[in-house]
């Protein structure tokens, strides 16, 4: 599906190269992580991919098609089977749902009848059955990253290419996303994933390809994250000035309130639990509730994938593969 072999990549203007002989291979169906710091030479993988770049040296091959050799008139023919997801959405403000899902249909000629049945089919996938017509400012985070999911699949694409997709979402949400991804994946479509989600690729366990200063360290294929030294940590600052003054405030006056109630002696408190406990039977205190709890992402059933199978997400046929004829 997806071959690199030893791809070098230099842009102008830099002394080191943002991949240096980078060699892997991504099979149909297949979920990789591609992991690293920031810097490390992920979105330029995805970019040769997408043939937004092509590689200073190396071959990189995509579904059948050296892609040094495919015309530039040919490169949006090429991408109708490539579906992509980013971090920031890029939905169409102006559209609604139903509208920005259709519009990948629309610029690539299909029918009226087939957008009419192939987006709802789509949406339906995300779970966004009866939310075609509201705007994206309409929709939770989550949800505006499930109409750019429906819009990459609504084309039913071979691969799908996701850019830290959880990054700008809540880690609940994170979750939801999660799950659909590996449902994607489980209906057939490989899945090629960027991402600084450590606790989502350590549960997982799925194949992770790691990347350090353009070059590949680690190609494993039941991986954690591994260093995670280079992830960004948030550390609250300590609150200073005006805000500072203001919680402060706030705490004088609770204290207040507290100090002109009247003290309860240990008489009325004696009495109040004599009265309390003739009215109603002592029980078992409930065992307290865990104050975390793991993200668990639960096991795929493939019967359920029958919407996908109708999306053309199962794994597709040779002969619909790109092949240097098409």
């Amino acid at each position: 599906m997806i071959r690199f072999e030893n791809v070098t990549k230099r842009y102008r203007g830099t002394k080191r190269p943002a991949l240096a002989g980078v060699d892997f291979e991504v099979e149909r169906g297949e979920f990789v992580f591609l992991v690293g710091a920031s810097g490390s030479g992920k979105s330029s993988c995805l970019r040769l991919i997408l043939r937004e770049d092509v590689p200073t040296t190396g071959r990189v091959a995509v579904l059948g098609r050296d892609l040094r050799t495919l015309a530039n008139r040919k490169v949006p023919y090429f991408r109708r089977h490539i579906g992509s997801v980013f971090q920031d959405f890029r939905l169409l403000s102006t559209k609604t749902v139903f509208q920005n899902v259709a519009f990948t249909l629309q610029v690539t000629g299909s029918s009226r009848g087939f957008v009419q049945q192939a987006v709802p089919e789509a949406l339906a996938l995300v779970g966004l059955e009866g939310k075609e017509k509201r705007m994206p400012h309409e929709l939770s985070g989550g949800e505006q990253q499930r109409v750019a999911i429906a819009r990459a699949l609504v084309n039913r694409p071979q691969v799908l290419l996701a850019d830290e997709p959880t990054g700008n979402l809540d880690p609940a949400t994170s979750v939801d996303i999660m799950q659909l991804l590996a449902r994607i994946n489980a209906g057939g479509t490989t899945v090629l994933m960027a991402t600084h989600e450590a606790a989502f690729v350590d549960q997982m366990r799925r194949r992770v390809i790691e990347l350090r200063d353009g070059e590949m360290v680690r190609d494993e294929t039941h991986g954690g994250y591994g260093d995670r030294s280079m992830i960004p940590q948030l550390v609250p600052e300590e609150e200073r000035g005006a805000a500072a003054t203001a919680a402060l405030t706030a705490v004088q006056e609770v204290q207040r309130e507290t100090e002109s109630l009247e003290p309860l002696t240990a008489e009325m408190l004696a009495s109040m639990k004599a009265a309390r406990d003739a009215e109603t039977p002592a029980e078992p205190a409930a065992p307290a509730a865990p104050r975390t709890h793991p993200i668990v992402l639960p096991e795929v059933d493939v019967a359920e994938l029958g919407m996908a199978d109708r999306l053309g997400l199962s794994a597709a046929d040779d002969d619909d593969e790109v092949g240097p004829t098409s």
